[in-house]
């Protein structure tokens, strides 16, 4: 298989597969427990139906949205991800590119492998940095102005990471960032022998936002879940959000919202958006779906803040479902991780352009000339 012949999610997951050695691609791939959660995630999207109108005359279809203050040309983004050079030498570069060049939104994380300064250089289009809450306090004031310094336009807090999500198939493969040298690794690396020269050949990895504060992840090697339970703030609360969202003084977010009671909370301390988000089904395992509390969630607060539809997104369908439900926008992980880890820059390009062809062909395909004509008006639970 090559990335001509990739024309779906599956098919771009089948060449990252291919291409990575087994712990990253697993690390990608893989959940928290049983991965019942990451299963239900697209799943649900199987539980609504859509009802088409016809006749409606959609020669010409506009697919834009705004979300937080930003213009978008096509209902979904690139949601923050990390480690990103561990899955193509290219990182977020290559991701910050195509999502210029698709008139999207890019998210950063604060476990980025690219500085903010790097890509708020090559970065035209609208940009979000993911923050993570670390207990020092230094970290985070610095984490604060690099991003206000490099001009991003929106700040997500995520708050589902208070301790690392139990995921097992890191453990059984021994994943680890930077990756550790065994001889079980070796064998894998030498299986997948271009990555393992991009990896090794190319700018020494690293998470830069992070250098200088921790040693974790950088020089020392540790597993994601390691990481969140040992370095982020298990102490954060609303008022440390609130304070945050005060300090930022922008458009600001909170990713990881599953309640209706935490939806009206991120109303109250001033965000303009949430990401209605189970962080993949990485974390709790038995949560519910995002798309199975958008409902709640936008009727409590839809008409008071941005609501995002994050997690299972693999189809231009599901995105429809998600607009027609009242979510404002959706964002992507896995699809164009596995496209990056496929082929790089090229690989997002077309992940991207692929998902938006989706949505507009089925657009007109459900009587429709703008995403704000979806409603529920258009859809059916079974």
């Amino acid at each position: 298989m090559n990335l001509g012949q990739c024309h779906n999610f599956s098919d771009f997951r089948t060449l990252a597969k291919k291409r990575l050695p087994g712990p990253i691609f697993h690390y990608i791939d893989g959940a928290a427990d049983d991965e019942v959660t990451y299963k239900r995630n697209s799943q649900s999207f199987n539980d609504v139906d859509l009802v088409p109108n016809v006749l409606a005359g959609v020669e010409e279809v506009d697919m834009s949205t705004e979300i937080m203050g930003q213009e978008l040309s096509m209902p979904f983004y690139c949601a923050p991800t990390a480690l990103q050079r561990l899955f193509h030498h290219e990182g977020e570069r290559a991701v910050a590119k195509a999502a210029s060049s698709a008139g999207t939104m890019f998210g950063v994380s604060s476990l980025a492998t690219v500085t903010v300064e790097d890509i708020a250089k090559i970065s035209t289009g609208p940009k979000m940095f993911q923050f993570y809450f670390h207990k020092d306090r230094g970290l985070n004031d610095a984490l604060l102005e690099r991003a206000k310094a490099a001009k991003f336009n929106v700040l997500a807090l995520t708050v589902d990471t208070i301790t690392g999500g139990n995921r097992e198939r890191d453990l059984r493969t021994g994943f680890t960032s930077p990756p550790k040298l065994t001889l079980d690794s070796i064998l894998s690396f030498a299986f997948h022998p271009m990555w393992a020269w991009n990896f090794f050949t190319k700018e020494k990895f690293d998470m830069p936002h992070l250098s200088g504060h921790v040693t974790e992840g950088t020089n020392l090697a540790v597993s994601v879940g390691q990481y969140f339970s040992t370095m982020l703030d298990q102490s954060m609360n609303w008022s440390d959000a609130e304070k945050l969202c005060q300090q930022w003084n922008g458009q600001f977010a909170l990713k990881g919202i599953m309640s209706v009671e935490d939806a009206k909370r991120a109303v109250d301390i001033g965000c303009t958006g949430i990401m209605v988000s189970n962080h993949g089904g990485r974390q709790l395992d038995g949560s519910r779906a995002p798309f199975d509390q958008l409902a709640e969630i936008c009727d409590a607060v839809g008409d008071k803040i941005d609501v995002v539809c994050e997690g299972g997104i693999q189809r231009g369908t599901h995105v429809l479902k998600a607009l027609s439900v009242g979510a404002k926008c959706c964002s992507i992980g896995r699809y164009y991780l596995y496209a990056l880890a496929a082929a790089g820059q090229a690989g997002v390009e077309r992940a991207l352009n692929q998902l938006a062809v989706e949505v507009e062909r089925d657009m007109k395909l459900m009587g429709v000339t703008r995403v704000d004509q979806l409603s529920r008006s258009n859809i059916r639970t079974r």
